[in-house]
């Protein structure tokens, strides 16, 4: 998401105390839980890749821009030389930050269009409580990668305009 943050693994019985715990050591620091779909928004701020939405069986690290998770040089692996082709060669596609100028909430799956073409697709997308506006992350062609490049987003059978951005959208 963005924050510090920890993963705890307890056993089953276990957890309901662990929880209790948590939340009374956190009261007076205001902790309050918080859910899949807040972790989502904050990751989605931070231009984070999850698997599922901008990383899946069909697309690579440096188009999903974790290339820096890529150990290329760390030994043989399934894929290492079709990695090593792409790298040299550059992505593409790449995974860009969208802004959205109308009005509309992009969601994953919605086509981006450049002059009337479907050029990519929204990888996610939601409204930001923290900036006040409707953000994605969406695949693009490389050459739609430059900040403030315009395309539209497909919401609904409308297009609304939107604009290219540089993640993270929420400043660190």
């Amino acid at each position: 998401t963005g924050e510090p943050g920890f993963e705890i693994f307890v056993s089953p019985d276990e957890s309901l105390g662990l929880w209790d715990n948590l939340m009374a050591a956190g009261e007076s620091s205001g902790l309050s839980p918080a859910g899949l779909g807040a972790r989502d928004t904050l990751r989605l701020e931070m231009g984070y890749a999850l698997y599922g939405h901008e990383l899946d069986d069909d697309t690579n690290g440096y188009e999903a821009r974790v290339g820096w998770a890529i150990k290329l040089k760390s030994g043989d692996f399934v894929g290492r030389d079709a990695l090593a082709e792409i790298k040299r060669n550059r992505a593409q596609r790449l995974l860009v930050g969208l802004e959205m100028i109308d009005r509309g909430i992009p969601r994953a799956g919605y086509p981006v269009l450049r002059g009337g073409e479907t050029v990519g697709h929204v990888t996610s997308g939601t409204h930001s409580p923290s900036l006040g506006k409707p953000i994605a992350l969406a695949m693009l062609p490389r050459d739609l990668r430059k900040t403030g490049a315009e395309v539209h987003v497909e919401i609904r059978g409308n297009k609304r305009k939107a604009c290219v951005r540089k993640f993270p959208f929420y400043p660190e």
